[in-house]
């Protein structure tokens, strides 16, 4: 067995991991790099083995940085299977066709302005391009061994961090490896806790906080504190989230707040194309998370949901004091880009940063200090007050990813810890090993393992 990493080793994001096993090629997750140029690059590149030779993609969850470059590797020639629960269907889906449209508006965008340095402007790929992988979904429950191939099975089991997200159990060649994919908190305001492996005999483990624990802090509190502060100075809140579960979260305390009085009666806007849809996954899948489906309606009807960019053009004209929930979450493109650009030189503007922010992000910069921060080719000065609530994150801090593996019955052989930036994930090595004894790697991009 051969496995090989070219995703989020190293760093956060582009999660791909591929598993070679007797002739049959399994790629878990097929994520898109976001954040520095060096990294956004590989986007453009090929794999290092044929697409047209992958027999099955297995996707954790449906976050941009674990299936977001699926539909590069269906264009390249994969058409295998891609194996998921059925919320990690639905949301990707959305966010596949969301990515496309704000790559297409981006490339046009830049070709009016004339703001890129490209000779030829386009987009990594297009909404035709990104529906042409719809039809290679199986839909898999959770908690049930499926099998992959005849003597390879897998079993996908509840990971919090956002709807239908799971950790993969994948049994071959006489041996399990589990692929954590990303952990959620145990104490999620919305999903339940991660399901905690039994047996392994590798680990894929996500280290994306290994290096820290969230504050004790109550993240409801900030947010009312925070918003009430704005609202007397008569400023606009922003918040960048992903469309996806964390908006939800935030939209969930915001609508606590507003029962208990304790925010003001302002616009409260969800600004996102995804959001319709987003509410539906929601809607239809309450076993997935806390909210009864009436509590789901109820939330839902405290909020101005913006589906057209006209109706963002008039929220931003519009200077009254208002809360705006905009993706995407590290400030990378959508619709928040459009908000920063009239508010983030007002000194009433407040930015909330309420997710990770990985290196070379507009959101990893806010929260280092930036004094001026660039959006389609032009700079800003930042004089909105920047504010960290690290108590609304969808990743589990260290003591969360250490508590994970603390049911195994059996020592793995090795764990290898992707998805974090190296400082984080040697932070997290030297913790599991004094605390388990078990051997673990930080493996390199393109890193080769042989067993």
């Amino acid at each position: 067995m051969k496995i090989k990493f070219i995703g989020a080793a190293g760093t956060v994001t582009g999660s791909k991991t591929l598993i070679e096993t007797n002739g049959i090629r399994i790629l878990i997750d097929c994520g898109l790099f976001q954040g520095l140029k060096s990294l956004r690059e590989f986007n453009w590149e090929p794999l290092p083995v044929l697409a047209d030779t992958i027999d099955y993609v297995l996707l954790t969850h449906g976050h941009l940085d674990h299936c977001g470059w699926l539909p590069r590797l269906v264009s390249q020639g994969f058409q295998g299977k891609i194996y998921c629960t059925g919320p990690t269907m639905e949301i990707t889906k959305l966010i596949l066709v969301d990515s496309a449209k704000i790559q297409e508006e981006d490339a046009k965008k830049a070709i009016q302005e004339n703001s890129s340095k490209h000779e030829i402007v386009k987009p990594l790929y297009t909404v035709e391009e990104a529906k042409k992988v719809f039809p290679l979904f199986n839909v898999v429950p959770p908690n049930v061994k499926v099998s992959v191939e005849p003597e390879i099975e897998a079993v996908f089991t509840t990971a919090g961090h956002i709807i239908g997200a799971c950790s993969i159990s994948l049994e071959l060649e006489g041996k399990t490896l589990v692929f954590s994919g990303d952990l959620g908190r145990d104490n999620d305001v919305l999903l339940y806790p991660p399901v905690k492996p039994q047996n392994a005999d590798l680990v894929f483990l996500e280290s994306t906080y290994g290096d820290r624990l969230h504050p004790d802090n109550d993240p409801k509190t900030e947010l009312e504190n925070n918003i009430n502060e704005t609202f007397k100075k008569g400023g606009t809140v922003i918040i960048p989230s992903f469309a996806v579960e964390r908006a939800q979260s935030i939209m969930f305390l915001l609508w606590e707040l507003k029962k208990e009085g304790r925010i003001p009666n302002i616009p409260y806007i969800l600004d996102s194309p995804m959001g319709i849809g987003a509410f539906e996954v929601f809607f239809n899948n309450t076993q997935w998370h806390k909210l009864s489906l009436a509590d789901c309606q109820a939330m839902s009807k405290m909020f101005i949901i913006n589906a057209d960019y006209e109706e963002t053009l008039a929220a931003i004209t519009n200077k009254g004091a208002k809360v705006v929930i905009a993706a995407s979450g590290m400030i990378t493109g959508g619709r928040v880009l459009s908000y920063l650009e009239n508010y983030i030189g007002v000194s009433e503007t407040t930015i909330i940063i309420v997710g990770y922010q990985a290196e070379g992000t507009r959101g990893r910069k806010l929260i280092e200090g930036a004094k001026s921060i660039k959006i389609f080719g032009n700079y800003y000065k930042v004089r909105a007050k920047i504010i960290e609530i690290n108590g609304l994150s969808a990743h589990g801090d260290q003591a969360d990813l250490l508590n994970w593996l603390s049911e195994l019955k059996n020592k793995p052989h090795k764990i290898f810890l992707v998805h974090g930036e190296h400082a984080a994930a040697d932070e997290l090595r030297i913790k599991i090993r004094e605390n388990y004894g078990i051997n673990c790697s930080v493996p390199l991009m393109g890193q080769e393992f042989y067993f």
